[in-house]
């Protein structure tokens, strides 16, 4: 039973997030008429046009689970908003599936022997792996769906980012040799899931994971007015893994929360496992290149941790204040929506100090 002293300092967790709300503005764009992505990323240059749909956001939402049972919510947990960058960890879900499925044989192979065309091709990315791409560090060089990998190349992200050099073109380094979070990228790795499946990802997803786990019908998983292709008789779209031009997941935060019990549940559901039942502890291994990155996800380990916050704890995060944070030791999962990033840690903290009172 939760006592009043932790449903008390709940509620103050909740006024909390509900008072630091992010500093975009709720159309999604400035009074200049500037894209918050175009904004956030200081990003000039022949790549900065909106492709994928854009909607107005609400305003700060989101719901805390503690072991499975809801303990707080706040704002609109049910209206689906925008979620930029949540939707890689989405993808790495989708990843998963296809190993299941056979569709990917080995993770250390390369992307190009399954996986037909241009797009992964040539003397530098015929050598790139899936394992490569899930991890960020697959250096992938080109153009898709009229974006250009340079576009993100000295990409930095989170509080206090320097961008300044954004978009310089970068000698690159061979396959698995370096991190950086290039959007373009991703969104080379949405296309390959998309060819290996034979069907648009929003299917599989729907069909394979989110209707089984009780989500509801409101979230939609957009690509960009350039991402379709043939793929056998069917013209289908390519989704985006993130909102950066536009497009990506619009999904609720009840139903983000439904999808980190799904993967806090080693993605077994009902009693049936959907995921291949070592793909959770694979996903959360730190990569080569960033100690505190695993498969298109965020981890409480190496030189940037959170000592207050435990080392098993991870997160998949999206630009403006997006946030699904699953916290196994605790079993906790908070999904924040809005939440001005640069008070995320704070508010972990409070909330995990809460729910162990």
């Amino acid at each position: 039973m939760t006592s009043y002293a932790a449903t008390t300092a709940l509620e103050a967790v909740v006024d909390f997030a509900l008072t630091h709300e992010t500093q975009w503005p709720r159309s999604m764009y400035y009074p200049d008429g500037a894209y918050v992505g175009n904004v956030e990323w200081n990003e000039t240059g022949p790549w900065t046009e909106i492709v994928g749909p854009v909607a107005e956001r609400g305003g700060p939402a989101g719901v805390v689970l503690h072991r499975g049972q809801r303990v707080a919510e706040w704002g609109d947990p049910e209206r689906p908003d925008m979620t930029f960058s949540i939707a890689k960890s989405y993808l790495s879900v989708l990843a998963g599936l296809a190993v299941k499925d056979g569709l990917i044989p080995d993770l250390d192979a390369p992307v190009a022997r399954t996986v037909e065309g241009p797009y992964f091709s040539g003397s530098h990315n015929a050598g790139i792996t899936w394992r490569h791409m899930l991890q960020m560090n697959s250096e992938w060089r080109g153009e898709i769906f009229g974006k250009d990998d340079q576009v993100d190349h000295y990409r930095q992200i989170g509080v206090g980012a320097d961008n300044s050099r954004k978009g310089q073109l970068r000698e690159l380094g061979p396959p698995g040799s370096y991190y950086e979070y290039n959007d373009v990228r991703v969104n080379a790795l949405a296309y390959a899931l998309l060819c290996r499946f034979g069907r648009p990802l929003p299917e599989v997803l729907r069909a394979r994971i989110m209707d089984p786990i009780g989500a509801s019908d409101s979230w939609r998983w957009e690509g960009y007015s350039t991402s379709w292709i043939d793929l056998g008789e069917q013209r289908v779209q390519s989704v985006t893994g993130g909102g950066h031009w536009g497009g990506g997941m619009f999904i609720s935060a009840n139903d983000h929360a439904r999808f980190g019990l799904f993967i806090s549940s080693n993605g077994a559901w009902d009693g049936k496992q959907i995921l291949p039942e070592d793909w959770m502890k694979r996903s959360l291994e730190p990569t080569p290149t960033l100690d505190k990155y695993g498969f298109l996800c965020w981890l409480n380990k190496g030189r940037d941790a959170n000592p207050a916050l435990p080392s098993t704890a991870f997160s998949a995060l999206g630009a403006g204040g997006n946030c699904l944070w699953i916290n196994p030791d605790d079993e906790i999962i908070a999904v924040m929506r809005w939440l001005d990033p640069a008070h995320t840690q704070q508010f972990l903290e409070s909330l995990v100090s809460a729910i162990r009172h």
